[in-house]
Formats: structure tokens, C-alpha cells, sequence
């Protein structure tokens, strides 16, 4: 049976997986109400695990790290509530990290086009080809999530989606979109694959280092 998270463990993950975060985008990341958001971030404030500021007229909630602290034992506790989940977790991330290594080179392969004596020379994109085998390699990435979100979301709901929106960047990438893949700001393929990894360590109580 599928676990549903609390909104209270969902408003204060979903500031940690954005890393900034206004009350409306944490909300929207997990399809909440957006009032309820705002109810739940300010008695965050007030416990000192979230924390707003602005910069250059633009503002947003962060995690302090007695906030980090506070989603860790959340997230452990919700782990440990529902039969076989840790298991599966650590299945994933097992099957998840080889991924993790193409992932990663096929984001520097669309960021660099090495030339001779320029092995770090920027990808200009006027090499078709080596776009086109960037791009199918983020389709066979797509394919191979797909399975693995579906096991997470067997055991915890709140790790549904990222398989398609991982696919819906790709296909702005294959529609033209160069900013689809590796962009930043927005739901890019790269940053979709990130925000999963750090559910994934976060969920398990590692760190990227470890």
C-alpha cells in the first residue's frame, strides 16, 4: 500500500528538493493548497527550520539546518512507518547510481564539443550529429527511470512524476528546446534528475558525498 506523505513533512521536502523556494512553487511541487503552504512555511519559520530572504527584489523560504535536521527525522520516520519501503528505496538508488554516471556525462556532452588541443571547448551546437546522440541519450535515460520511479512510488506517492517530467523535458530537447536538457531555473531534464537524487539520499539519510 502507497504511503502518502503529511503536508508538513511535503512543504518542508519540497523546500529542501528546491533548494528556494516562494510558498506558490512549493506548493505546486506537490500539488498542495496554496494557503495551507503558507499556514505550514510560517510555523516553520517560527520553529527555525525555514527561513526567508530577498535579494535584488526577488525573494524566497530556505531550509536552515535545524530545518535539514527536522526533514531527515521526518523523512526517517515515514520510512520506517510503511512495510519493505526502505528496502525498495535502497533498491533503487542501487539501480539508480549507473544512471546517475550517464546522466552526468551526457549533461557535459551537451555543455562541451571537445576539438583538437580544445578538449573543453563549449558545445556550440552546430555539430547535428553530436546533439542528436546527446538528445537519444537522454530518451534511453527516460526509459530506464520510468521503472525505477514506478517501484519508489509503490511504497511513497510523493516520488511519483519525476519519470514524466523528466520525459517532458526531453521532449522540448527533441522539439528544439536547447535549454531543456541542461538548463537551469526551470524543470530541465539535469535539474528534474537532480532533485530526484536528492530525494533519493535525503529519504535514505545519506549525503552526496558518501
Amino acid at each position: 500500500m502507497t504511503q502518502r506523505s503529511t503536508t508538513e513533512l511535503l512543504v518542508l521536502h519540497a523546500i529542501r528538493l528546491r533548494g528556494m523556494s516562494t510558498a506558490a512553487e512549493a506548493a505546486a511541487r506537490f500539488e498542495l493548497d496554496p494557503p495551507a503552504v503558507e499556514e505550514h512555511l510560517l510555523d516553520q519559520q517560527a520553529c527555525g527550520w525555514v527561513t526567508w530572504s530577498e535579494f535584488a527584489g526577488t525573494g524566497g523560504w530556505s531550509m536552515t539546518e535545524r530545518g535539514r535536521k527536522e526533514n531527515e527525522r521526518e523523512l526517517q520516520v515515514e520510512l520506517n512507518s510503511v512495510p519493505g519501503a526502505r528496502a525498495t528505496v535502497s533498491a533503487v538508488y542501487d539501480d539508480f547510481l549507473p544512471l546517475n554516471v550517464r546522466l552526468q556525462q551526457a549533461s557535459t556532452d551537451w555543455q562541451l564539443r571537445p576539438r583538437p588541443g580544445q578538449p573543453l571547448a563549449m558545445n556550440d551546437h552546430r555539430d547535428a550529429d553530436w546533439d542528436l546522440r546527446v538528445v537519444e541519450e537522454f530518451g534511453r535515460l527516460s526509459v530506464a527511470l520510468a521503472p525505477l520511479v514506478s517501484r519508489l512510488g509503490a511504497v511513497l506517492a510523493r516520488f511519483r512524476g519525476y519519470d514524466e517530467r523528466f520525459a517532458a523535458a526531453q521532449r522540448r530537447a527533441v522539439a528544439g528546446d536547447r535549454s531543456a536538457l541542461t538548463g537551469v531555473g526551470h524543470a530541465s531534464c539535469h535539474a528534474v534528475w537532480f532533485e530526484l537524487h536528492e530525494d533519493l539520499i535525503a529519504t535514505l539519510g545519506l549525503s552526496r558525498t558518501s
